[in-house]
């Protein structure tokens, strides 16, 4: 019976000490009150009331009870004091591009994400995609002076376009972002820049990338207005579907349609070209709704407070199932465009290969529960996916160019069109 008292007094001895640990007593070696506790707790003897062994134990008891009970009131005063601390104020920039720029303009490019350039990277991607697929496909094949000038033209909408689009996110969202700490101090939600002005500034953002449209063939025009509806109510989807990212896929994804129209070549007409566009849309569409669901990681815990619905709410159980199955569909139909236009092996290798090699190793290696993994990911992955998709496709462009595929440089779907 001793011994068995002796380990029972250890084992809470080590109970007590870790007790103390957390409320910031810290001893190496058992103290008075630990013994006390000990003895009082695990004592064998049975004491009856008003016993001097009884009365020693209660007041033991008390004592620890009232050093606890302070050290415990203090413990949690401390963090309640730190997480009802402040929230860091707005720091203007102090280095990088904006910088340098005057204080009236940076938040405006602030607004714009100027500073932020890898949704512009997103948005242009598709294309790139589009314009150098059609140039493959075209017959002659597209001169480089051509391909080059038009993926100049398409950079410099996707960058007037991507801050117009989240000059209008920012609208729509300027009661949420106040609520959620990553959009907090944007510049409509700190109130840098009023409503008013952010639609004044949106009007002329349009305007430019109307300009900028105007540059490509007319026919340009009937299929990049349309897109304009998709920029506008993609901020309603995520007040009312888990999925808003489809949304933006619909929306980001819509240049891989514009680069055949942009080389002067007629989707309606050309059943190749309609194919290889539908099946690329729909392959951009699936990348999107992937980097984004990574992407929307980033905010699961504010988007729960503010009411806010994403994929990754609706599938933070299974999201990297969901993310292979997104990279399955990208990849099988990014192969189906290429077999639509008759696409040769340094794209499937190239394109193919090297899109399912770093999406593979993406959703392998990030750590969701990790906002600042998230975020490295999402901002290499555009690189990492995106450039490896557009060399391939360069790699198969010149590869026709040079005539490396036969004495002609045409592949078996431009000799059926030179037949025709």
């Amino acid at each position: 019976m001793i011994s068995s008292s002796i380990s029972k007094c250890r084992g809470r001895l080590g109970m007590v000490r870790f007790a103390g640990r957390q409320m910031g007593i810290v001893s190496r070696r058992p103290l008075d009150w630990q013994m006390t506790l000990c003895r009082g707790l695990s004592s064998p003897c049975r004491s009856t009331p008003g016993s001097k062994h009884h009365d020693r134990r209660d007041a033991s008891s008390r004592v620890f009870c009232t050093a606890s009970n302070g050290r415990l009131q203090q413990f949690q005063t401390q963090h309640a004091t730190q997480n009802d601390a402040p929230p860091p104020a707005y720091q203007p920039p102090r280095s990088g591009l904006l910088a340098h720029l005057p204080t009236a303009v940076v938040p405006y490019a602030e607004l714009v994400r100027l500073d932020k350039p890898v949704g512009t990277y997103y948005l242009f991607f598709p294309c790139l995609f589009s314009t150098l697929l059609a140039g493959i496909h075209a017959t002659p094949i597209t001169p480089p002076s051509t391909i080059v000038g038009t993926t100049l033209l398409f950079l410099t909408g996707a960058l007037v376009m991507r801050g117009a689009g989240c000059t209008i996110n920012d609208l729509w969202d300027r009661n949420l972002d106040p609520h959620v700490a990553r959009t907090r101090l944007r510049p409509i939600a700190r109130g840098a820049v009023t409503p008013k002005q952010a639609i004044v500034f949106t009007g002329g953002q349009l305007l430019t990338g109307l300009a900028v449209l105007l540059q490509f063939p007319f026919d340009c025009l009937y299929y990049g207005v349309p897109s304009l509806a998709l920029v506008a109510t993609y901020p309603l989807a995520k007040r009312v579907t888990y999925y808003p990212q489809f949304v933006l896929g619909l929306t980001f994804s819509w240049g891989a349609i514009m680069g055949f129209p942009a080389l002067g070549i007629d989707l309606l007409s050309d059943t190749a070209a309609l194919k290889a566009a539908a099946c690329l849309y729909i392959s951009n569409i699936a990348w999107t709704v992937l980097y984004d669901m990574i992407y929307a990681h980033m905010d699961i815990k504010d988007d729960v407070k503010a009411g806010i619905k994403s994929i990754a709410l609706a599938h933070e159980r299974n999201t990297k199932t969901v993310l292979s199955g997104l990279a399955a569909v990208q990849v099988a139909l990014l192969g189906a465009a290429g077999a639509a236009v008759g696409a040769g092996p340094l794209f499937y290798i190239g394109s193919c290969g090297s899109a399912v090699a770093t999406l593979g190793t993406m959703i392998w290696k990030v750590k969701l529960k990790e906002v600042g993994n998230c975020w490295w990911w999402f901002r290499h992955g555009c690189w990492f996916t995106g450039g490896g998709i557009a060399l391939g496709l360069f790699g198969d462009y010149l590869a026709r160019l040079l005539g490396w595929y036969d004495e002609k440089g045409n592949t078996s779907s431009q000799k059926e069109s030179l037949k025709q």
